[in-house]
């Protein structure tokens, strides 16, 4: 099988690898990047355990080949964690029990982060839209909710 270099950052670091044509990228940061807190669910585009943000924006990463990533920058959940502290997306997560088997969570706050990057005090309606990729089997998707409005810069 024929691979293929490919330059890229991710969370902040530069990466240079060689992968193999068919190789995605959920598989590059998972078996050759060792960054497995990005989870594998469907492996088809349909339940966002894999979502990623790569050039500002979520996308599922079992969707993107890896050689498709050049030159761009990925963020993955670990970018979430610094200096050994939880990110405020987290930390609501974990506040509003916004979760329960942990799976989908990954993919969940990175979703969210590309939200609000994008939009700093979303609506209801607006993080509803930005979750729908979002699958979970274990909670209600209320409590998932109320965690992202209370990182909004308008919430209390």
């Amino acid at each position: 099988m024929t691979t293929l270099p490919l330059h890229l950052t991710v969370n902040g670091e530069v990466y240079d690898a060689f992968v193999s044509e068919n190789a995605t990228l959920l598989t590059l940061l998972r078996d050759v990047l060792g960054l497995t807190g990005t989870k594998e669910g469907c492996g088809a585009g349909e339940c966002g355990a894999c979502t990623v943000i790569m050039n500002g924006l979520p996308l599922n990463s079992c969707m993107v080949l890896a050689l498709e990533c050049e030159g761009a920058e990925i963020r993955t959940i670990e970018s979430e964690y610094q200096n050994g502290q939880l990110s405020n997306l987290q930390q609501a997560f974990i506040e509003h029990n916004a979760f329960q088997c942990g799976f989908c969570t990954p993919g969940m706050i990175m979703s969210a982060r590309a939200l609000l990057e994008a939009n700093p005090n979303p609506s209801r309606d607006d993080i509803k839209e930005a979750m729908e990729g979002n699958l979970c089997r274990c909670t209600g998707y209320d409590s998932i909710i109320a965690a992202i409005e209370s990182v909004g810069v308008s919430a209390p």
